[in-house]
This record gives structure tokens, C-alpha cells and sequence, in this order.
């Protein structure tokens, strides 16, 4: 039998506030169940789970599209504004599930991926400006995309020699650029790897047709071609470890 939970448990797993479910209620996004005599809104665990597994297929199929809309306002933080007041709001939500140390650095990770998005792709959108950036706190993730220039084009800028997505992938997250700000993208990604090993955490990151996963205890970095190619970046940030 299909499980029904409460418009705030339902809130509560997928990180957003109450009034948000009302307002996907009304618009179809997120159909609830009125039940008793008051007509309280229920949901179906099924539909919820479904939910929260297709937030990062959202943000991939977003970052891949040909002819792309504007995600969700509950997903797009067209600038780095309201990107910072979302984290907060992340943080936040985070502290009441995981210890402090998880919280400081899953804040840190995305912080550090988005903040990176805004740096580097400032007048250089290729369309849509901005960020995805949505989480679920059930599946533990975390997901990040833009569609801005990518990490070649960016690094080109002051590694001229580099030929391929792969190439440049590896090396952000590897070495240290330099290059007068922004062209220094590579720093940033090279403190990312640094938390994602050392801690229960996973990251997915993915930029032109380059790929990469890393775990915990990953000192060898594996970059593989994908099928699909996205100008821009795509990451989802795993963690395990709660309360």
C-alpha cells in the first residue's frame, strides 16, 4: 500500500517551504490528495520519490537542451544573489538532518561550484544566465548546472594549449592556474576534490563531453567521454553520513 505523507513531511523532504506545495498544487505541478473532512492536503510517497529522483535528470536534460527555458523559480538562481540566499536556506535545512562538519562542507562544495559559475561566465552566457541549483534532502544530493562557457573555454584563457574538455577537466581539478581573476577556475575545483576524498561524500561533475566521479579515498582522478555534451557544467554532490 502506497504511503501517504503529510504537506509538511512532504515540504520537509524536498526542501522547500509549505506554500510552495500549495502553489504546485494549484498549478498541477505536484498534485496532493484531499482527505477527512477538512480536505487536508496528503501525498503519495511514490509520487514524492519520483520527484526527488528526477531533480538532477532536470538539471541535465536543462544543461543539454538545444532550445532551453528558464528552470522553475524554485530551481533557478539567475543571480549570484539569490544563489547565496538559497545556500543559506540549504544550510540551514542541512543542520537539521547532518552534524556540523557536513553541514560546513556540502555548503562549502556547492558554494564553491556555483560561486564558480558566476565568476567565470559573467557576460559570457551563452543564453540563460544564472544557475540550477536544487537538493533533496531524502536522496542526500545536491544538484548544480549552468550553461555557460565550460571549463576549456575558460582555462584556454591561460592554458592556450589545451584541446578537449578532458584535458581541461583534469587539470582543474588537479592544478593550481594561475592567472589574473577570473581566469582562475581551476583553484576552486582543486579545494572541492580535496573535501569530496577526505569525507563521506560523492561528486558527479561533467563539462563539455568530459565526465568525472569521485568518492572517498579517490587519489586517482578517472575523466571519461560521455555521449552527450553540454557547453557548460553539471555536478551532483552525494553525501551519507546524517546525524
Amino acid at each position: 500500500m502506497n504511503r501517504l505523507l503529510s504537506i509538511g513531511q512532504t515540504a520537509k523532504l524536498l526542501g522547500i517551504s509549505i506554500d510552495t506545495l500549495r502553489r504546485w498544487d494549484s498549478s498541477g505541478r505536484l498534485k496532493s490528495i484531499r482527505t477527512g473532512p477538512k480536505g487536508h492536503r496528503f501525498y503519495n510517497q511514490s509520487d514524492i520519490d519520483q520527484y526527488l529522483q528526477e531533480i538532477d535528470t532536470i538539471a541535465l536534460s536543462w544543461a543539454e537542451s538545444d532550445n532551453p527555458k528558464e528552470p522553475t523559480l524554485e530551481s533557478y538562481c539567475q543571480t549570484r544573489d539569490i544563489f547565496q540566499a538559497r545556500l543559506e536556506k540549504l544550510q540551514s535545512l542541512l543542520s537539521k538532518f547532518a552534524s556540523i562538519k557536513v553541514v560546513s562542507l556540502i555548503t562549502a562544495v556547492a558554494g564553491e561550484i556555483g560561486n564558480n559559475s558566476f565568476d567565470h561566465n559573467l557576460g559570457n552566457w551563452s543564453d540563460i544566465p544564472g544557475i540550477f541549483f536544487s537538493y533533496s534532502m531524502r536522496n542526500r544530493k545536491v544538484v548544480l548546472a549552468d550553461r555557460g562557457q565550460g571549463i576549456l573555454t575558460t582555462l584556454k584563457r591561460v592554458r592556450p594549449e589545451l584541446v578537449d574538455s578532458s584535458e581541461a577537466i583534469k587539470m582543474a581539478f588537479t592544478e593550481t592556474i594561475s592567472g589574473r581573476y577570473p581566469e582562475t577556475r581551476g583553484n576552486g575545483l582543486k579545494f572541492v576534490r580535496s573535501i569530496i576524498i577526505k569525507n563521506p561524500f560523492s561528486l558527479y561533475f561533467q563539462t563539455g563531453d568530459a565526465q568525472l566521479y569521485l568518492k572517498k579515498g579517490d587519489d586517482e582522478l578517472i575523466v571519461n567521454k560521455t555521449e552527450t555534451f553540454i557547453k557548460g557544467c553539471f555536478a551532483v554532490i552525494s553525501f551519507e553520513e546524517l546525524l
